[in-house]
């Protein structure tokens, strides 16, 4: 009976070590699965992390109408170079000023709907300090941007307040035009343009000797500033200091009083902008004329010119100071409430560097900003201009009009005063001193 309950226990005691091994290794399988479970699912984070990174991200670029397919070459070029990063065209209107108004209404609410933007180089200060854009200088700084190859005048019209907010994208500069089957050398000076423009008035069937942009509006600004530039005056100083009033801009205003007061320049000259400037020249009406660049292209069309291969360019008379040409053109900007500020940079970066501007120039014809490129045989076969070494002369010596966040009012200020000056109402004194007090209580306001 005694080793019958011995067996007994005996049997009881090999199947609880069975039974306890058996649950163990159940254990250590349910642990292994688990283990391996967590390791797909870091696995599994790991790999969605990574497809985070590599995320597509759409950012909207606002421009105005193209009628070039340069735009459209420019985003395919960048976002080959950049799959991650998708660009939407926005079109703004080809109006500048309902542009303005749209890009002011947008960001004052700190919309986040537009990334990247084009601006009138007259609009990146105003734009800074109504705080909607985003200033440029680290990342300039940590890609080593060479701010140094780009055209002065297109760098200094993005700045303000010591700060970088628009990067160059093309340029325009005033440009001065002869006649070369009446004019063998162009003049050097505002007074050797008067000596020429009166005594070769007539010739080879013209009227005039010199046409200008003479009317109360924006173009009469760019004259102003070209004149007063080359007797070594300014509007406002890179303090944002106004010095208008000074010996240098009475001089220049005299001197535009002289030529637009002449019996060489139209009667009506006060009323001429642009077109009226074009439409002149090409019918052979005058000697000389300030307009830019764009008018060689029409001078030059056989079908609706009458002085075609009789056109060449030259920089602008000269003052006491030099020859200066008022700075046009259009930069880049980033808004300030972008969602996107890195893949925003990446695109301005492209558009303003070498590849894109190059894109630029050979799609759409618009003058670079980067001097280097206009040794590009590419660049140089798409106009005469590129090609030409007046015009990067030109465009070296450009000079932006007064770089201020109030600029529209110093524009206003500035076309009565000197519209005032040029039908004789008043004096080139009077007028300097006029536009010093506007602009300074504008600027206090």
């Amino acid at each position: 009976m005694k080793l019958r309950t011995n067996l007994l226990w005996g049997l009881l005691m090999i199947a609880i070590v069975v039974f306890l091994a058996a649950c163990s290794g159940d254990d250590d399988g349910a642990n292994s699965e688990e283990q391996d479970t967590a390791s797909e699912e870091n696995a599994e984070g790991a790999s969605g992390d990574a497809s985070e990174d590599e995320e597509e991200v759409t950012i909207v670029y606002a421009r105005g109408v193209d009628t070039t397919p340069a735009t459209e070459a420019v985003i395919e070029a960048f976002e080959e170079e950049h799959p991650n990063i998708n660009v939407e065209q926005r079109e703004m209107p080809a109006d500048t000023g309902q542009s303005h108004d749209q890009y002011v209404t947008t960001f004052s609410s700190q919309s986040t709907e537009i990334d990247v933007f084009n601006a009138d180089v007259i609009w990146p200060a105003e734009f800074a300090q109504a705080n909607y854009a985003l200033e440029l200088d680290r990342f300039i700084e940590q890609d080593g941007i060479d701010m140094d190859a780009y055209f002065p005048g297109t760098v200094q019209a993005g700045k303000f307040d010591g700060k970088q907010w628009a990067m160059p994208q093309y340029t325009d500069a005033g440009v001065f035009y002869y006649r070369t089957d009446i004019v063998e050398e162009p003049p050097e000076t505002w007074d050797e343009l008067i000596t020429q423009a009166s005594e070769l008035q007539g010739e080879e069937g013209t009227e005039f000797g010199y046409l200008m942009q003479g009317a109360q509006y924006e173009g009469l600004i760019t004259n102003a500033i070209e004149y007063i530039a080359s007797y070594g005056g300014q509007v406002v100083d890179e303090n944002n200091e106004v010095v208008v009033d000074s010996p240098e801009t009475i001089q220049a205003i005299e001197k535009m009083q002289e030529i637009v007061g002449s019996d060489f320049v139209p009667e009506n000259i006060l009323n001429f902008m642009e077109i009226e400037t074009e439409n002149a020249w090409i019918e052979g009406n005058a000697v000389f004329a300030r307009n830019w660049p764009y008018m060689m292209s029409s001078s030059n069309d056989e079908e609706s010119s009458e002085v075609a291969g009789n056109v060449e360019m030259a920089r602008l008379p000269a003052g006491d100071d030099g020859s200066a040409a008022a700075l046009g053109g259009w930069m880049t900007m980033i808004n300030r409430y972008s969602e996107h500020p890195e893949e925003a940079w990446e695109f301005v970066k492209f558009i303003s560097g070498p590849e894109g501007q190059k894109i630029s120039a050979i799609e759409g014809a618009r003058p670079p900003t980067l001097e280097a490129l206009y040794d590009d045989t590419e660049v140089q076969d798409v106009s005469s201009l590129f090609a030409n070494p007046e015009f990067r002369e030109v465009l070296q010596t450009a000079v932006p009009r007064p770089v201020s966040p109030i600029y529209p009012e110093i524009s206003d200020i500035m076309q009565i005063e000197l519209s005032t000056a040029l039908t004789g109402d008043q004096t080139a004194e009077e007028a300097a001193t006029n536009m010093q007090e506007k602009i300074e209580a504008a600027m206090a306001e």
